[in-house]
């Protein structure tokens, strides 16, 4: 019960980080900016997510994990209830980035806490079950958050999240054993990081960034991918949003459950087929029915990297550091998302345009690969150095 509350507090914490692509072209309409300048409000989310992460993992380090969530579920609450009162652009913006300071830690604590509860073969479906809020808020948070801003205006998107944080808040404070929970692990920012000194954890980091970074570039503009190169009606793109929702739903189970059996063939598998699905998507825009198919080929291309990414860098940093980590690689898909929002709007701006964002993205994520397959390489070479090391003596006393 305890991991499923999680999971309604990541199901909030999503709706209101994926729900803006859906208003795209509202808010940019009302607030009177282009569509890449709102299109930054998902790059300031995302940096927010970014900076907050490392501070407030420190933060509350000497915090029991259940009351530092509570606190978290606090701060994403009335962030998005300046969300909904914002007078400006500039006053949205600063909305988002608080509102953004408690997704990372959030994420981070809750994938520990998630971890702990299970025995270690299970620990990649632990993570993914929470991460599950994520993938229905995309099924139903986003195509409904995008119905009310269509007919009731964006703002009443937000204060419907408003009380959706309200009701994770209760959830867990209700669910979540304090004891279950355990407490932060109570050492300082500069212990914490540490871990930033253990190369796989860089390397999985970078790998995350790159990877997700593809998804973001195309998933951004989504609502205009789809109006203006693929010539859907405004009405149409809730219902194909939900379909990019099944897409996620059925990654992260995919990738939970693959992750626990071969963690490193899907590291690698996942972001060789979420690169071919961004390519191939670049010649299904044009076409209405492909473009339906790979909206929910992209949604399951992305979650199921989410485990495998998330419990590299959790193996790679035990210890102590293991919750800085873990909120760091959530730093990273947020600093991909930015990155891609970003790289999608100088393309859309300045350069090929609109219709060759999957393209770049699928470059994007290539990258992301390539890290991931040098810091296996790596790691595979220095074990069997060591193993040829340990070999050695015995063959010296044999001759």
């Amino acid at each position: 019960m305890a991991i499923y509350a999680l999971t309604i507090g990541a199901f909030g914490i999503g709706t209101t980080e994926f729900v803006i692509m859906g208003l795209l072209l509202q808010l940019a309409s009302d607030l009177q900016v282009s569509v890449p300048t709102a299109g930054l409000l998902i790059s300031g989310y995302a940096l927010g997510v970014f900076v907050g992460a490392p501070l407030l993992t420190a933060s509350l380090s000497k915090v029991p994990r259940k009351t530092a969530l509570l606190a978290l579920m606090a701060i994403f609450t009335l962030g998005n209830l300046a969300c909904a009162l914002a007078p400006s652009y500039a006053v949205l913006m600063i909305a988002r980035v608080v509102t953004s300071l408690a997704h990372g830690t959030f994420f981070g604590v809750g994938a520990v806490v998630a971890a702990s509860l299970v025995s270690p073969d299970r620990k990649a479906a632990a993570i993914s079950t929470m991460f599950t809020g994520l993938t229905v808020a995309t099924l139903l948070g986003v195509p409904a958050g995008s119905w009310l801003g269509l007919h009731f205006g964006w703002r009443s998107t937000f204060w419907a999240v408003c009380v959706i944080g309200l009701v994770a808040t209760a959830v867990i404070a209700l669910f979540v054993s304090a004891r279950e929970a355990g407490c932060g692990s109570g050492v300082s920012l500069r212990e914490e990081l540490k871990v930033l000194g253990r190369v796989h954890v860089l390397l999985g980091l970078t790998a995350t960034v790159f990877g997700f970074a593809g998804v973001f570039a195309v998933f951004t503009y989504i609502q205009p991918l789809l109006m203006q190169v693929t010539g859907f009606a405004e009405s149409a793109v809730s219902a194909i949003l939900l379909i990019f929702g099944v897409g996620m739903v059925l990654g992260n189970i995919i990738g939970g459950r693959l992750t626990d059996r071969a963690p490193v063939r899907m590291l690698l598998g996942s972001l060789t087929a979420l690169a071919l699905v961004l390519a191939l998507m670049g010649f299904a825009m044009g076409h209405r029915v492909a473009a339906v198919l790979f909206v929910g080929l992209l949604g399951t291309g992305a979650f199921a990297t989410v485990s495998p990414l998330q419990l590299r860098v959790l193996n790679q940093a035990q210890g102590a550091g293991q919750s800085m980590a873990s909120s760091l690689n959530i730093a990273a898909f947020n600093l991909g998302n930015a990155l891609g929002a970003w790289l999608g709007g100088i393309v859309i701006e300045s350069g090929p345009g609109l219709a060759s964002l999957p393209w770049v993205a699928a470059v994007l994520t290539l990258g992301g690969l390539a890290v991931a397959g040098y810091s296996v390489w790596r790691e595979r070479s220095a074990t069997q150095g060591v193993a040829r090391s340990a070999r050695l003596p015995s063959a010296s006393r044999l001759s």
